[in-house]
């Protein structure tokens, strides 16, 4: 068998969609080609971004064995696994922090693999290899990052890195997740809750009717250009809101829904048949991706029933074990999401720096492990 050989591609354009497909599996549809590839070609991943894509592969003569998303970074927006500090506190001390190297899905917060390998090949030479991509710079090569960043890896990747490199520091995070425990509908959901949690669902529910608004789940071909446009109206007034544009393009949410429409799910809220507020999810073989939100109008617990309990819903129906909702919100909790302790991974090159870090994490680490447990304690189950 002939030895490992990588390349960084500009582009995921460069590399055939099926070979890149083939490795990646289907459950994860944000590390399919054709969602980086629509992240890429509408501009919302590119340079003027601050998203330069240097994805790195492994082959073994023609055939791709190894692929793993990876840009070079010019700010920290978009990652969800906040490095401000360290940066400033860097760059006051007289460093550089960027360009840094991250391995993370553009603007999606969504745990799933980081890098697939075909079967046979060698991971720990396969990670020695695709670790000399950002190493190089180091040392004065065409990369100069600072460091390098692995965001929302599974745990058993997490564990693969750590045992190739026990440099590597760990970061933890919290989100909330809903899995099926067997409950067969949403009743069944309910009746694993306690009273009164299963009393103030139910009310929530009851309220979004009570408003006049209407929940219809549009799946694949039921998403028209449309509902797709009217979306994208609420998703930018979400982010309007805050002052800004948001990250993603309208033409972005085409391509996705022109190349995967299979993945998408659309749940649309309606007043006096109108649609008012939407929210657009990605599915996988198992598990369900919230991610988009916005809302023409202010309506009492709409944001609950368009993108938590729809969402359940959808899973029960379909089949769906796991539905991810989307990073941070603790008020999950209440309405059955369980805390879920996710694991970041750190290369910093600077041994000052690389100190100063490592004290930041020990102590973030001990505070998240004391959440998280706090939090799985707080669960509205019933015991």
């Amino acid at each position: 068998m002939s030895s490992l050989v990588l390349q960084e591609l500009p582009a995921i354009e460069a590399v055939p969609a099926a070979a890149w497909n083939a490795l990646v599996g289907d459950d994860h549809p944000f590390l399919r080609h054709e969602f980086l590839h629509a992240l890429e070609a509408s501009g919302s991943v590119s340079p003027a971004t601050g998203w330069v894509p240097r994805h790195l592969t492994l082959w073994q003569g023609e055939a791709l064995v190894g692929a793993m998303p990876h840009y070079h970074k010019y700010h920290s927006f978009g990652e969800y696994v906040f490095d401000w500090s360290w940066a400033d506190a860097w760059e006051r001390a007289g460093g550089r922090y960027y360009p840094k190297g991250v391995t993370a899905i553009p603007y999606t917060p969504a745990p799933g693999p980081r890098l697939a390998l075909a079967e046979g090949v060698d991971p720990l030479a396969a990670r020695a290899l695709l670790a000399s991509a950002w190493e190089g710079g180091e040392t004065g090569g065409t990369g100069e990052l600072s460091s390098w960043h692995l965001l929302f890896a599974p745990d058993e990747e997490v564990a693969a890195w750590q045992a190739a490199r026990p440099d590597l520091l760990a970061r933890h995070g919290v989100q909330f997740q809903w899995q099926d425990r067997g409950y067969a509908d949403f009743d069944g959901f309910l009746a694993a809750m306690t009273s009164k949690r299963r009393k103030a669902i139910r009310r929530e529910r009851r309220l979004v009717a009570d408003q006049g608004l209407t929940l219809h789940r549009l799946e694949g071909a039921e998403i028209d250009a449309a509902a797709l446009t009217h979306f994208f109206r609420c998703y930018e007034i979400t982010y309007l809101e805050r002052g800004r544009h948001g990250y993603l393009t309208l033409d972005f949410f085409h391509r996705l829904h022109a190349a995967m429409p299979e993945s998408l799910l659309l749940v649309q809220a309606r007043l006096a048949g109108r649609p008012v507020a939407a929210a657009l999810c990605l599915q996988g073989a198992r598990t369900l991706y919230g991610r988009y939100w916005g809302s023409e109008v202010m309506a009492d617990c709409l944001h609950f029933e368009a993108c938590y309990y729809q969402g359940i819903e959808h899973c029960l129906a379909r089949g769906l074990t796991t539905f991810d909702p989307g990073t941070q919100g603790e008020h999950k909790l209440s309405r059955g999401f369980a805390p879920r302790l996710l694991t970041s991974l750190h290369h910093v090159a600077d041994p000052r720096l690389r100190g100063a870090v490592a004290r930041f994490c020990a102590e973030e680490r001990a505070r998240v492990r004391g959440y998280c447990a706090a939090a799985e304690r707080a669960l509205p189950f019933r015991v």
